[in-house]
């Protein structure tokens, strides 16, 4: 059976009054009812324009910038398109506090296209890179969205994570300043229906090193050989992988 992560509208402007946390200009914070973390509320980019869960480039400015303004540096946004976890077609991020130290944050990377902003984990799960210290996003916004207009165009579910972060090095060195801002967008393999019973989901936290799991059971009891089993299950095939990675669209494409 085929799937699009583009599909039918899902209004959530209806929730509930009581879950309108603040309203700011073009966009609205929702607290949840069934958080992950601390403070998780879903951020909501121009919500009476009615956007389908797809990234747009007020949506990626607006998450980092508000990692950016944030002073506290275990704040983190992150994004989860259909297919790739998210539970309602209606334009949203999720933020939250996490007071915890992420791998990610200096995962070591390599450069695919430096103009733009653009590296390559070489840490697993292998993602997609971008970096900036502010304050002049343009650059970077409009790269994480040609990239997600790839992903778009290959009907390829995708996640998202920001948070703080050193640059993008070869080598792992924690003594690097963690001022700037780290974009990661992981290409997987969608996943429609009923979320499975595994141990945890796999979306945008999970990708990050971050996993909530369902039962103590398995919390006490899983391996990281399990939890990297488990998430490999939803990754992209290194071959499509690459074809993104080599994408002349994304290659060629004028950012400004």
């Amino acid at each position: 059976m085929y799937y699009a992560i583009i599909c039918i509208f899902n209004n959530i402007t209806k929730v509930w009054s009581s879950q309108d946390f603040f309203l700011m200009i073009n966009k609205r914070l929702f607290s949840k009812t069934n958080p992950l973390e601390f403070g998780h509320c879903l951020l909501v980019p121009e919500p009476d324009r009615c956007h389908p869960q797809v990234l747009t480039p007020l949506a990626v400015q607006m998450g980092i910038e508000t990692v950016l303004l944030s002073a506290d540096p275990g704040f983190r946004v992150g994004f989860n398109t259909l297919g790739g976890f998210a539970s309602v077609n209606h334009l949203h991020l999720h933020c939250y506090y996490l007071n915890h130290q992420l791998r990610i944050k200096t995962s070591p990377a390599e450069p695919i296209l430096p103009k733009k902003n653009l590296c390559g984990l070489l840490d697993f799960p292998g993602g997609f890179l971008f970096y900036t210290r502010g304050p002049h996003l343009d650059l970077t916004v409009n790269a994480v969205c040609s990239l997600a207009d790839i992903m778009l165009d290959g009907n390829i579910a995708h996640n998202l994570f920001i948070t703080r972060g050193c640059p993008p090095r070869r080598e792992r060195d924690p003594s690097v300043s963690r001022n700037g801002v780290r974009v990661i967008v992981w290409p997987r393999l969608s996943c429609f229906g009923a979320k499975e019973e595994l141990a945890f989901n796999v979306a945008l936290c999970e990708l990050a090193g971050h996993l909530p799991f369902k039962n103590r059971d398995d919390y006490e009891t899983v391996t990281e050989d399990e939890v990297q089993e488990i998430i490999r299950k939803y990754l992209l095939p290194q071959e499509e992988f690459r074809e993104i990675k080599v994408s002349e669209y994304l290659i060629n494409k004028k950012i400004t």
